[in-house]
């Protein structure tokens, strides 16, 4: 007599074990960024870099849980490898402000700077959307994003987007491109890796030697117990 077995796909069982381990599929949403207004027409390549971007590319879409939609880094402190800024105060970073106009941005010495941002506890980090200078059409040099677990950046290093292609910063060969900087900024998927701090460097831009940041937004929630 023949038998006859039911063929199920894997990812049924999966779920299925996973619920009957007591864990189930979370359901997730896209992450809707608001962006500030844009400050130039189009897209215009101010010189030529090694591995670009195509002008006008879309910000990638980011699925987090729907109560990881708000901005955890609104107001928390900000620390950097500049502590005297050229222009502005270390807090805009956090303030909210995206707009490329004067009074919005912090800009930082030339060479290698970085800022860094304390969620003032560890976090579950789904995105990290950030804004460089962009009234004007710019490339940024070695745009490299870290998350751990210390303000040292000792403890779980993770390096969670890095477009320096050549390790000129010391940080990694980076496989993410370089782009020009527009009101878009630049979205960043973190899936959930859990730390504390976010550290963003870079090493200047093709529109001199100084470093500039108007915003960092993450986007997380507490570790689920």
């Amino acid at each position: 007599m023949r038998q006859h077995f039911l063929r199920i796909p894997a990812i049924v069982v999966a779920v299925g074990l996973s619920m009957a381990m007591g864990g189930r599929a979370e359901d997730k949403v896209q992450l809707k960024i608001e962006y500030p207004k844009p400050m130039f027409v189009g897209t215009p390549v101010p010189q030529k870099v090694p591995n670009l971007e195509p002008p006008g590319t879309k910000p990638p879409v980011v699925m987090v849980p729907a109560d990881a939609t708000n901005n955890i880094a609104r107001g928390k402190p900000v620390t950097s490898s500049d502590p005297v800024p050229v222009i502005g105060e270390l807090s805009l970073v956090t303030d909210g402000d995206k707009e490329a106009a004067d009074g919005s941005y912090v800009e930082l010495g030339p060479g290698l700077q970085w800022v860094q941002i304390d969620l003032g506890d560890e976090y579950e980090i789904y995105a990290i959307a950030f804004w460089h200078y962009h009234q004007q059409p710019r490339i940024y040099h070695d745009v490299v994003v870290q998350i751990a677990d210390d303000a040292d950046f000792t403890k779980n290093v993770r390096t969670v987007y890095n477009n320096d292609h050549d390790n000129s910063s010391g940080l990694g060969i980076g496989k993410d491109l370089a782009y020009v900087e527009v009101n878009t900024g630049r979205l960043v998927d973190v899936k959930g890796q859990k730390a504390r701090y976010v550290r963003l460097y870079s090493r200047g831009s093709t529109a001199g030697e100084m470093n500039h940041y108007i915003e960092v937004e993450v986007y997380g929630r507490k570790p689920k117990s």
